[in-house]
């Protein structure tokens, strides 16, 4: 049974008694105990209200401390709060520095082998250079001595000098023969 039924069949009972007694106001003071309701209540104010003052002082103390508590342990969250980040903060930047360091470490080896190796190509570069220089040198003398060669026999050779020329190899070939 919900509330608002409960109370509309309490009311509707009220109403029925009434109605057989008659309905109205009693007046007369003694009748009615006003007088001993009113003794009752200013008693029980005079005497529950030391004790209710000092329940609820109590209670309001125990709220302020709890309240206090709080606000010491949101200040110590906070503090360790904060010292963990400036921890995290800290290993990060001691990492960052770290990984940076290595980095830097691995970037001057590849370029100290990459100085290496271009400092061994240009090497290997100049050593075939100055071989080919040195060929062509020598193709180019040996090109000029055969041309000297040629006009110094065309402008000296006549047919005296080759006849001794041929009999001197005819004789050479000869001997070893």
């Amino acid at each position: 049974m919900n509330i608002v039924e409960s109370l509309v069949q309490n009311f509707i009972l009220i109403s029925e008694h009434a109605a057989g007694n008659g309905f109205g106001i009693n007046t007369n003071i003694l009748e009615t105990n006003f007088i001993n309701i009113a003794i009752l209540v200013s008693i029980l104010v005079y005497v529950g209200k030391p004790f209710l003052s000092s329940t609820l002082q109590t209670r309001q103390e125990k709220v302020l401390t709890s309240i206090q508590e709080a606000e010491s342990k949101l200040q110590q969250a906070n503090n360790k709060q904060s010292t963990f980040v400036y921890l995290v903060i800290d290993n990060i930047k001691k990492d960052a520095i770290t990984t940076a360091n290595k980095v830097r470490d691995s970037i001057m080896e590849q370029g100290e082998l990459d100085i290496a190796r271009i400092t061994d190509t240009g090497k290997v570069s100049i050593l075939a250079t100055e071989n080919q220089i040195r060929k062509q040198i020598q193709q180019q003398i040996a090109a000029l001595a055969l041309k000297r060669v040629t006009t110094n026999l065309k402008s000296e050779m006549n047919s005296e000098l080759q006849s001794k020329i041929i009999d001197n190899s005819i004789n050479k070939l000869g001997g070893q023969l």
